[in-house]
């Protein structure tokens, strides 16, 4: 009898085993996310440091800066959604700075109500982290030029449109108020971390197979009876 049940209880064993041990190392990579998110907050609420001459989207990515500048009247919108307001737009505007260089700036968010709110532009000095957004895919709809109408923050068409650096920053604050226009800052929330998720469905696909493999060998022995 003991031989006819002792290959199918190791196979249960060694199958839970490793689900729990892939819930344990969902856990561990938990704590590390969370160590890592927390470092992203902290740096994006650093004090604000000038511009670098040349941003590195690694070393700088979220770096705190404060820039003064012109706000130009072109402006392009990608189209966004913002939790409890709806549907709307990012507005997206070329910035000169002071010494000359022109770069991108996300001004905030402008709901669909207000879409026909023209902002205005001219000297502002801004807060806020420089940002290299990844929101483009393969399904992602091509620009509607002709309306000024992007569907996701792509630097470098961006940029080109706007002849500007292929480099943004998102505003925090600025010193000239636009009403209607929310501010729509850099954080970690967009951040995937889903690995509390992950670890519940391993222990419950453990729980599963023990149980599981309780059935099997109940009614493996109710058979040799």
């Amino acid at each position: 009898m003991l031989g006819r049940i002792i290959f199918p209880l190791l196979f249960g064993l060694a199958g839970a085993a490793l689900l729990v041990w892939l819930g344990l190392w969902q856990l561990q990579r938990l704590e590390w996310k969370e160590d890592v998110l927390a470092q992203i907050d902290a740096r994006i609420g650093a004090a604000p440091v000038a511009l670098p001459a040349r941003p590195n989207p690694e070393s700088d990515r979220f770096l705190p800066v404060r820039v003064s500048g012109q706000v130009g009247p072109e402006e392009i919108r990608v189209q966004a959604s913002l939790k409890r307001v709806g549907p709307g737009y990012r507005v997206i505007a070329p910035l000169t700075l002071d010494d000359g260089r022109r770069i991108l700036l996300d001004r905030g968010f402008l709901p669909e109500a207000r879409k026909t709110t023209v902002l205005e532009g001219g000297a502002m000095t801004i807060e806020g982290n420089l940002h290299w957004p990844d929101e483009q895919d393969r399904y992602t709809p091509e620009p509607d030029l002709q309306a000024g109408l992007w569907f996701a923050r792509d630097l470098p068409s961006l940029a080109a449109h706007l002849k500007t650096e292929p480099v943004l920053i998102v505003a925090r604050s600025t010193s000239q108020a636009q009403p209607g226009l929310l501010p729509l800052p850099v954080d970690s929330a967009g951040i995937p971390n889903d690995h509390l998720q992950y670890a519940v469905t391993w222990f419950g696909l453990a729980l599963v197979w023990v149980v599981m493999t309780g059935v099997f060998l109940r009614a493996r022995l109710r058979s040799t009876a």
